[in-house]
């Protein structure tokens, strides 16, 4: 080969393997949010096959199941593109410092970068090039190897508390059902510490699945029981304590929706979801009027004492849910979880007291 040839394949090799260890850094190592490209269009791919096997003609279950195995092999799928394009990278190398033909550049790539030693470098350059490679795939395997456990702590630190949570509310958690538990028991004044525990729980969320953005496909393990859904459970909880339940609203309700809305905002941003950046009570909301009235006779007939103007009480609850509205039904679309039917909450049996004894 003449020698524009190999200073042109040497340039291209170093560039693509460049692009690699760039995507496999910001990717694995780097502790905020990065866009970066070479992953999300392997993710658009993955996505897009995983969208025709998940057609909403099928069941929930199905989906679920089917849905539950996108981030694994999506970091799979990380980890092979990688290693393809610098068997590549490095075969385009292999060809600047003197290799025959292609076959024969992959073929000492390919022997390199998996450490085989099936095929044997000539010369210094390709001896030096040969090692370089091999630094480079046990580097890319390790770093995959050593991001699992890192994930797999985030998300059980995730799903502690949405376990915890069905103590509270049921399996699916409503927030009707976080009030009358609560009210079951007598222990509306415990309920400072779920809204302290899941302000907690947004903060961390908010951390961990922005620099961590493949945590947010990750499915809880009980299909009825998402992650999201939990979320805007408790949130829509705070919500109806503060402004429909006859006690003292909770400020720390009321930070708990705060710490809800901002950490949800850093999702939204990184998934494109567009939300009302000053939002208002004026706004429309996704439920309807009629049923935060069906669900507030449901909380009467269970016990539970709500304010006497439930025209204040609507609007003071849609000033508190118009801040995560259009944030949390974009995220249950997009990541396809069951919604928390408000037009149903009067058909479900009544949760009644628990801590009394029998006569």
């Amino acid at each position: 080969m003449n020698v524009a040839v190999r200073l042109v394949a040497g340039g291209a090799g170093l560039a693509l393997e460049l692009v690699v260890l760039d995507a496999a850094v910001r990717t694995f190592l780097l502790p905020r949010v990065a866009n970066v490209r070479l992953s999300r269009a392997l993710a658009r791919v993955i996505g897009g096959v995983f969208d025709l096997m998940t057609s909403p003609r099928r069941s929930y279950p199905t989906r679920d199941r089917i849905l539950s195995l996108y981030p694994s092999i999506m970091l799979l799928s990380y980890q092979a593109l990688w290693l393809g394009l610098s068997v590549i990278a490095f075969a385009l190398g292999f060809v600047a410092l003197g290799a025959p033909d292609p076959a024969r550049a992959v073929a000492l790539s390919g022997s390199s970068l998996f450490t085989l030693g099936t095929s044997h470098t000539t010369g210094a350059g390709q001896a030096a090039l040969g090692f370089v490679e091999a630094g480079v795939g046990l580097t890319l395997l390790a770093l995959l190897i050593a991001f699992i456990p890192t994930l797999y702590a985030a998300f059980q630190r995730r799903e502690i508390s949405v376990s915890r949570l069905s103590v509270r509310a049921g399996i699916p958690a409503t927030p009707w059902g976080i009030l009358e538990i609560a009210r079951s028991v007598a222990s509306y004044e415990r309920l400072d510490e779920l809204w302290r525990e899941w302000e907690q729980w947004f903060i961390e969320v908010g951390e961990t699945h922005t620099t961590l953005t493949i945590l947010n496909f990750y499915r809880s393990p009980t299909p009825d029981q998402t992650w999201i859904g939990a979320a805007t459970a408790v949130l829509d909880a705070a919500a109806l304590f503060n402004a429909a339940v006859d006690e003292t609203p909770s400020p720390t309700a009321g930070l708990c929706i705060r710490s809800g809305w901002l950490n949800l905002r850093r999702l939204a941003d990184y998934f494109h979801v567009p939300y009302p950046v000053a939002p208002d009570r004026t706004m429309p909301i996704s439920i309807a009027r009629a049923d935060f009235d069906a669900v507030l006779e449901r909380l009467t007939r269970s016990g539970i004492a709500i304010v006497p103007d439930r025209e204040a009480a609507w609007w003071d609850f849609v000033g508190w849910r118009v801040n995560y509205d259009a944030i949390v039904e974009a995220l249950l679309e997009r990541f396809t979880c069951p919604r928390t039917d408000w037009h149903t909450a009067s058909g479900q049996p009544l949760l009644r007291r628990s801590n009394e004894r029998g006569r």
